[in-house]
């Protein structure tokens, strides 16, 4: 099971699970059969209208066949139909959004990596790199990971009702937080608390001074409690 580690821009390290070589394969065939299904559709309403069959194949089936997967990466985030069934996504490496000139890098490439080739260079490719990419991946510095983490959840569930009767917050300063900033706290935490290298106490510290000057508070000795209450605080407060 290959990972990436992706750092965010609060100097936080995230760990995401790389899609495997059959999920990737898996996302291809769905997509390849809303292709077909689509242009099957539409060849059908070419007959029962007697539409000229020759125009309506080159106006409708080649720009689906063709711009299907770039289509639905730009508009949709980077998930086709078939990722986004499978709850895969494209993503940059460098944890800034994928744009327009990634997807199309990506898209250029895909004749190569799998038509040309009949998918046995995008095979080897992702399955020996240490990133899981495909050549256009490659030039594009993008990759395809899992969209669900087992080790993320929504801070709703950090707290129950009753965990929180007569509770009284300490950093009110934490409400000038986002959802995404706790998540990524939580994350952070969760890391080092199970794996407490020397990687993730350095990621730890980054954090702890982020938010000491971003907030404007004393962080205590113990940071783990801190950032526990940090979190605690920001569930009461805004739900």
């Amino acid at each position: 099971m290959k990972k990436i580690e992706i750092i965010t821009t609060q100097n936080v390290t995230i760990e995401y699970e790389l899609a495997s070589l059959f999920e990737r394969i898996g996302a291809f065939l769905l997509d390849f059969f809303f292709i077909w299904s689509s242009i099957g559709i539409l060849n059908l309403i070419s007959a029962i209208f007697s539409f000229n069959s020759d125009i309506f194949f080159f106006v409708t089936a080649i720009p689906i066949f063709f711009f299907y997967s770039l289509a639905f990466e730009i508009l949709n985030n980077g998930q086709s139909l078939g990722k986004y069934l499978l709850k895969l996504k494209v993503v940059k490496l460098t944890n800034e959004k994928a744009d327009f000139f990634d997807y199309i890098m990506r898209w250029t490439f895909r004749m190569i990596d799998i038509y040309f080739s009949l998918g046995t260079l995008a095979a080897t490719l992702v399955y020996s790199s240490s990133n899981g990419q495909r050549l256009g991946d490659l030039l594009a510095d993008t990759s395809v990971i899992k969209v669900l983490n087992k080790n993320r959840y929504m801070l709703q569930n950090v707290l129950k009702k009753n965990d929180v009767t007569d509770y009284e917050p300490k950093y009110p300063e934490v409400v000038s937080y986002t959802e995404k900033d706790m998540l990524l706290i939580k994350e952070c935490l969760d890391r080092y608390v199970e794996h407490p290298t020397q990687g993730h106490k350095e990621a730890l510290i980054l954090l702890l001074n982020k938010i000491e000057a971003q907030l404007n508070i004393k962080i205590p000795k113990n940071a783990v409690e801190f950032l526990r209450t940090l979190i605690k605080d920001y569930v009461y407060l805004t739900r």
